[in-house]
């Protein structure tokens, strides 16, 4: 069997009875980085073996991991936070063990989308989850120029990194329109902010902005 498990987005205390239980039966956990798995696990005191799984390796990796199903061994995928499958190359072990016939059954958790979607107030019955927007400024603009023209709530995730400069473009382009930021969510410095782009950019006007976002549109 490969489980899916979700895990917390930030607070350790966001798991499920049921996650935690299924990852101490397993007989390998496969996560993105096997030291920030192992603070979530020595919490629980989890002390199955871990495997790498990433980027970079999700090919061969992959591989490695439908062996280990075959033979008859219980598979536990975790990302470094929230859902795996979601952002992440979850999706090429979950669709390799559907391709090969290997049961899987998802564990839900935690995903920073949902939760940053619920806190924004903005209506959720219909709503499109775009991911990141692209780097490059001029491909963001034309990506948010789009996007301003549907007629539903819009998430997107942004780094901490790139925040300004797409909370600058949204005002550019989507202008006094009230949107939502959010930022570490569920940790200790848990922060949502409301209103026009350029009223959340001046926020974060002095020092560099830290932590993961998430901008609903």
């Amino acid at each position: 069997m490969l489980y899916i498990v979700g895990t917390p987005i930030g607070n350790l205390k966001d798991i499920s009875f049921r996650a935690v239980e299924i990852l101490k039966q397993a007989d390998l956990i496969a996560c993105e980085d096997t030291k920030h798995a192992r603070i979530l696990l020595a919490e629980y005191g989890i002390h199955a073996p871990l495997t790498s799984f990433f980027q970079h390796n999700r090919l061969t990796k992959a591989e490695f991991l439908l062996e280990k199903l075959r033979s008859g061994l219980s598979v536990a995928l975790i990302s470094d936070a929230g859902m795996p499958g979601i952002l992440d190359p979850g999706y090429n072990i979950i669709n390799l063990a559907i391709e090969n016939n290997i049961p899987l059954s998802v564990i839900p958790g935690p995903t920073a989308l949902a939760t940053a979607l619920v806190a924004s107030g903005k209506p959720a019955h219909r709503f499109l989850f775009e991911g990141f927007l692209p780097n490059r400024r001029q491909a963001r603009k034309k990506r948010l120029a789009e996007l301003r023209e549907f007629d539903f709530t819009v998430v997107c995730y942004e780094s901490c990194h790139r925040i300004r400069e797409s909370l600058e473009d949204i005002s550019e382009i989507f202008g006094g329109r009230r949107i939502s930021c959010a930022r570490e969510l569920t940790k200790k410095f848990e922060e949502v902010k409301h209103g026009s782009a350029a009223e959340i950019a001046a926020a974060f006007s002095t020092g560099r902005p830290k932590g993961e976002f998430v901008l609903i549109l």
